[in-house]
């Protein structure tokens, strides 16, 4: 296997002058949730010019498969494609224009995922079994993956597991470093929205008997909401409830019919997650109700957590350790503390119907000028680690097949 991963890593090293030039591309090009009809016709035609065969998934979804020469499972290996609504504020020559950005690093992912295919394709009479190549729409905005399980992804051929790779940016660790769940279990939080109207009785300013204010609702459902958290969550769990709109009124001196607040929840456990969303619903009705007021709740759910398999994840470190050496990977909870992340990722709708890994490769060292964290338009990634991204991507595929 060693000598196999040595050709794969030539192979990158030889592809990085290409990785570099479909980033750039990419870059300048960012499309926003499911409408990525340039990205999707550059990313179709580089796989096309390698002799291989996407089909459409979906809206603006691509998927390829390589190898079924020999018998054996299937595993998916996924990129997303999608950019951000944010104004680029760098100054590198390939700078996005049209008021979108690449700031989560979705060019890089489509990037390495490109330069996998053409090693796996290089090499497909060795792989035993198929890989399956998953280009993605809509991450930012929860769409994309679901959308794409819904239009046959996993299935012909039925895919056994899946693996996703993503950049950091803008932390204090070496470029180039991989950063791998230590066990199995998640380590992206569910992302749900919620929405409570809250219906009053307008009146003058000046009669304030007269009228059932919805202001006063909101202020008292605000902390109430936050209760939630601080004394109904056990302190060994990980729950975030945050408010981001209180709106109503438009005026100083009239108290409005209508008031609203809005907010996210995350959670890493769906039980937590059935919790939170029903204790939202009950405070909120019972809030409205001492006051006099209604409550409309409009609850929305993202996507779940991201659940890691133990034995992908002991795979995905062997691969590393194999391409790269024992000390090129750290475990995410040198990271961050229990090795969970807050932030959402909807490659977990795909962790939750087969074994799955999520890993990361850090692009970009605090100290050496990579200042700003991801979705900041300021934001910059290193291009040094799309050759290591396209090597372990490849690799890890061809590892699994070969031991499952």
């Amino acid at each position: 296997m060693a000598e196999k991963t040595e050709e794969f890593l030539n192979m990158a090293n030889q592809l990085q002058e290409k990785l570099v030039m479909y980033r750039h591309h990419l870059h300048s090009i960012p499309e926003l949730d499911l409408s990525l009809p340039r990205t999707t016709a550059y990313v179709k035609e580089a796989l096309e010019s390698i002799g291989l065969k996407p089909t459409p998934v979906g809206e603006s979804g691509l998927m390829v498969t390589i190898g079924g020469q020999r018998p054996g499972k299937v595993i998916l290996i996924r990129a997303d494609m999608d950019a951000l609504p944010i104004k680029e504020e760098t100054d590198l020559p390939f700078a996005s224009s049209n008021g979108n950005m690449h700031a989560c690093g979705h060019d890089m992912h489509t990037s390495m995922l490109l330069g996998a295919a053409e090693i796996l394709k290089a090499n497909e009479g060795q792989l035993l079994g198929t890989v399956k190549l998953m280009f993605q729409p809509g991450e930012e905005t929860l769409h994309g993956a679901k959308m794409m399980i819904e239009n046959g992804i996993l299935e012909n051929p039925k895919v056994d597991a899946a693996m996703m790779l993503h950049v950091m940016t803008g932390i204090p660790f070496p470029i180039g470093l991989f950063i791998t769940p230590e066990t199995g279990g998640a380590s992206s939080a569910s992302s749900d929205w919620f929405e409570v109207i809250i219906r009053g009785k307008g009146a003058h300013g000046a009669m304030p008997n007269a009228a059932v204010d919805p202001l006063n609702v909101i202020a008292h459902l605000h902390l109430a909401l936050q209760g939630i958290i601080s004394h109904e969550i056990s302190p060994t769990d990980s729950a975030v409830l945050t408010v981001g709109v209180m709106e109503g009124g438009t005026t100083n001196n009239v108290i409005p019919n209508t008031a609203r607040i809005k907010g996210s929840v995350r959670t890493f456990d769906s039980v937590l997650r059935e919790k939170i969303e029903t204790r939202i619903r009950e405070i909120s009705t019972g809030i409205a109700e001492t006051f006099n007021a209604k409550a409309e709740v409009i609850y929305t759910r993202g996507c779940p957590e991201i659940k890691n398999d133990s034995e992908l994840s002991r795979q995905m470190r062997t691969t590393i350790a194999n391409a790269f050496g024992a000390d090129s990977y750290i475990y995410l909870s040198q990271l961050t503390p229990g090795g969970k992340l807050m932030g959402s990722e909807d490659f977990s709708f795909v962790t939750q119907e087969v074994p799955s890994i999520s890993v990361f490769i850090n692009a970009g060292n605090a100290k050496e000028g990579y200042s700003y964290p991801m979705h900041h338009p300021k934001a910059i990634f290193s291009d040094d680690v799309l050759k290591k991204g396209a090597a372990v991507y490849a690799a890890f595929a061809r590892d699994w097949l070969e031991n499952n």
